[in-house]
Parts: structure tokens; C-alpha cells; sequence
């Protein structure tokens, strides 16, 4: 059973993720096992050496994994995350795709690739929520 009816619902209830949103990570797709995200990639998402911050990639992961597991079920916190950064990423944009892989009776787990607009994959996050 999915919470919101339409994306413009889910945009509008994660609009008070505010990290999310203030670092431009947006919402593009809802669906019944997942969704998709993305964020442009400017000056202010970049490290010391020129290179995008694991943090932005982390941060667009994490939206990913909230929005999927809070749309089949409401309140869903993070019990356990992690990430492997596979690639640099290249290019001006970044895209989490989710994919539910267990939603059981009080935990779920998802699993977020992470691509550049070169098709290149840059990290893989698995995240196993806590239905409260």
C-alpha cells in the first residue's frame, strides 16, 4: 500500500527534509518499490581536490532510501546504513535509483545505485529500515 497517491504528494511532504532540499536533491519518480532522485552537481558539491564529496552522493543515497521506505510505510527510521563509493563521479548530474529488496513485518531493506549523467556507477547503498 503506497502513502503518497502522486510524486507532487511525496515532493510536497519531503520538502521538510531540509538538508536534502537545501543541498538540491529532488525527487523524479515514485513508484511501488522504489524511486528515482537526482541532484546537479555545482562548485559547492565539490572537495578540495576538484572532485564531488561523498557526502552529496551519501545525502542523495539517503533521500532515495527515506522516500522509498516512507512511502510503504509511514515513520520508517534508519537502523543501519551503508555505502561503497565505486567510481569518481563525472559529469553534472547524479541519480539514485531504489529498489525495495525485503519489506517485511517491522524492517525493510533497499538498495540504492548511484550513476552520473556518463553512465558511469558511482556507489552502491544498502539501508535497512525500522518501521516505527
Amino acid at each position: 500500500m503506497k502513502r503518497f497517491s502522486t510524486v507532487e504528494e511525496a515532493r510536497a511532504y519531503f520538502v521538510n527534509d531540509r538538508f536534502a532540499s537545501t543541498n538540491g536533491v529532488q525527487l523524479d519518480e515514485l513508484t511501488e518499490d522504489g524511486c528515482v532522485c537526482h541532484v546537479d552537481l555545482t562548485d559547492n558539491c565539490r572537495n578540495a581536490l576538484g572532485g564531488v564529496m561523498g557526502g552529496i552522493i551519501f545525502t542523495l543515497a539517503d533521500f532515495a532510501f527515506a522516500v522509498s521506505s516512507n512511502n510503504v510505510h509511514e515513520g520508517t527510521v534508519a537502523i543501519d546504513v551503508s555505502i561503497q563509493f565505486l567510481s569518481a563521479a563525472k559529469g553534472s548530474r547524479l541519480t539514485a535509483r531504489s529498489v525495495c529488496v525485503k519489506d517485511g513485518r517491522t524492517t525493510c531493506v533497499y538498495q540504492v545505485v548511484v550513476t552520473d549523467d556518463t553512465g558511469r556507477n558511482v556507489a552502491l547503498f544498502t539501508g535497512t529500515g525500522f518501521k516505527a
